[in-house]
Order: structure tokens, then sequence, then C-alpha cells
């Protein structure tokens, strides 16, 4: 019994996974054919050729791969208990007295090793490929912004004028896209190299067309001197172009655990709204036990389907479970955000709701 078992899961597996890898592989690779198109409108911008658009979409896979294993999980899965019930072996498991739990158990564990290999994929090698990519496409794009590495941050010139930044930020106010730079160094220098200042500022923020530095510490070298000043607030006269700064800072979406940690470590400890970097922490930190959990929870749903309906039909059903799972938890999220919830709980909140109602639903199909 022990072995027939097994080799049940093997075959449920097998076709699960199967289905899974062809689904994942289509969805990611409309993505980057998408991005390709998007990108290539802006072909001759600088150095930013063909070839650029290719390595910069190539860099952008394990990111993308990241962000779609959980539609492929939930609509290859429908796909293969689809084939399986298509052929009749999934009405042969039930008669043998398997029931939906564990046939869906059977589906869900068989991709669980895939789940941790993307989720350490998404940790390790589709940040660091990201910021190579943003780097590579504004290096080709642009000659006055670099990104750093590490403790580098953000560097970007403005004539004779060197900026570099620990941090960057970017977000929505009123329809407007605003840039604040943290920890801002400012070099100035003349035609022939000479220094001429230095300015530490906590923060820089472009709003409404214009620079403003806060906390604002500017030392200035003459001939035989230097000369140092303080102010509160002081707008900054600059040319750097803030659209080329927010491309090249790292979505909070896009960073690893460590980075997001760390950089929510940095906004609380000056006082700064971290809510954004919050977000994608727990969305990152949870992000295994919600593909899982949505796998085993939807499935069921679906069941009485799967023998009826045909390809089409499954690929319906798992883009709106997939659809109606992401507005379910941005809605959650975006709650919790604004009523000051646990955002470890509202994140957690829809996949443990579906877990009471999967368990109902087992409790009356058994």
């Amino acid at each position: 019994m022990i072995w027939r078992m097994k080799q049940v899961d093997r075959l449920v597996a097998y076709s699960v996974l199967s289905a899974v890898l062809m689904t994942w592989l289509l969805l990611v690779g409309l993505d980057a054919a998408r991005a390709f198109v998007s990108e290539a409108t802006d072909i001759g911008k600088g150095n930013y050729g063909l070839g650029t658009v290719t390595v910069q979409i190539f860099l952008t896979l394990p990111r993308r791969g990241y962000e779609w294993f959980g539609n492929a999980a939930l609509i290859g899965s429908l796909l293969g208990l689809g084939t399986l019930a298509g052929s009749g072996e999934l009405t042969a498991l039930r008669a043998a007295g398997m029931s939906k739990l564990r046939i869906c158990l059977s589906a869900a564990l068989s991709l669980a090793l895939a789940i941790l290999l993307v989720a350490a994929m998404g940790e390790t090698l589709a940040p660091m490929a990201e910021q190579q990519a943003q780097s590579f496409a504004l290096q080709a794009k642009s000659n006055d912004v670099a990104i750093g590495r590490r403790s580098g941050g953000i560097w970007a010139r403005d004539g004779d004028t060197f900026i570099n930044a620990k941090q960057g930020t970017t977000r929505q106010v009123d329809g407007v896209r605003e840039v604040r730079l943290a920890d801002v160094r400012v070099f100035e220098f003349t035609p022939q190299g000479q220094l001429l200042s230095i300015a530490f500022a906590d923060s820089a923020l472009h709003r409404a067309g214009e620079w403003t530095m806060e906390k604002v510490r500017r030392t200035e070298f003459g001939p035989a001197e230097a000369r140092s000043t303080t102010d509160a607030s002081k707008h900054w006269k600059s040319g750097l172009d803030p659209r080329m700064l927010a491309l090249s800072i790292v979505q909070p979406a896009y960073q690893s655990v460590n980075d997001l940690r760390r950089n929510i470590r940095y906004l609380q400890r000056n006082q700064q709204d971290a809510s954004s970097f919050e977000m994608a922490y727990w969305a990152r930190l949870l992000w295994p036990f919600n593909v899982f959990v949505l796998v085993v929870c939807a499935l069921p749903f679906a069941f009485g389907t799967l023998r009826s309906g045909g390809m089409g039909k499954r690929i319906f059903i798992g883009m709106v479970v997939s659809i109606a799972w992401y507005f379910l938890q941005r809605s959650f999220v975006s709650l919790g955000a604004v009523y000051g919830m646990n955002l470890a709980l509202a994140t957690a909140l829809p996949a443990l709701l579906l877990i009471v109602a999967a368990v109902v639903y087992f409790r009356r199909a058994s």
C-alpha cells in the first residue's frame, strides 16, 4: 500500500510539475517579450541599442520568473490535474479511495521544492541581476547617473558637480512622482578638477520641479582657507534629472529580504515612512507560504470542473483565481497600512481565510 501511494504521488507530481514548468516558461516569455517591445522604443538614446536591450531583458528574467511563479503554479496545477481528469486517471484515483484533500496535497507537495528553489532565487540571483540590468541600461542611456554597489549608493553627475546618495526612494504623491535622496554628498569641482566645495545633507527632495536639501552643512574651499555654513533647508539648483534617478532606484518589490530589513531600520531610525518597504518585506518573507496555500486551497474549488472542461476552461479558472487572489491580498495589505494594522498579519490574513474556507469545504466533501 505504501509503495502504491508513492507511485500515485509520482504520477501526480509528473503531471503537475510538467504543466507548471510549461506555464511558467510561457508566462515569463510573454512578459519578457512585452518588456522588450516597451524598451525598444528607447533605442537610440545615448548608446542604448538592440544588443543593450537584449542583455537588459535577459538580466531581468530571474526577477520575472520569481514574480510569475505563483500564477504559473496555480494555473499549471489545474492543467496538470485536468490532464489526469481527461485521461480518466483522476477518476480512478478517486475510486481507489483517495480523497480530494489527498490529491490536492500530493499536487502541492510536489511543488514544495520548486517553491523553495524559486524563493531562494528571488532572494539571491533576482535582486543582483535586476540591479545589474538597471545599471546596464542607465549607463547606456545616460552618462550622468550610475548605480553604486553596497555602501556606494547612487552616484550622479551634473556638469562639474558630483552627487552621492546612500539611499534613494521614489513614490507617487497626488499623481506626481517624488524622488527623495538620503545621506547626500555634493562635490563641486572647477573645470580643472580642483575641489570647490563639499555639501552634506540629511536628505534631498525633488518636488514641483525643484530640489530642496534638508539639514545642509556646506564647506567652501578658498586659496588659503575653508568656510563652513549650516542651513536647515536650502534650495538646490541642479540639472539632475529626477526621472533618471527614479529609474536608478531599485524598487522595494525587487529587493531581497536583507536589503529591505536594512532599509526599514534606516528609515525608522531617521523617523521616515517605511511602510512601502515593510509591505515588500512581509510579502517576500511570506511568499512561499502564500504560494503553497494558494495551490492547496484553490484546487478543490475547481475540482468538479476539471473533467468536464477543456484546457481553455482550466486556464480561465486559474486566471480568475489568480486575479482574485492578487486583488484580495493587495486590498488587505493596503487597508492594513492605512489603519495601522500589523503588516505581517495583513499579508498572511488572505491565506489564513483561504485555509478556513478550504477546511470547511473538505469537511463537507468528506
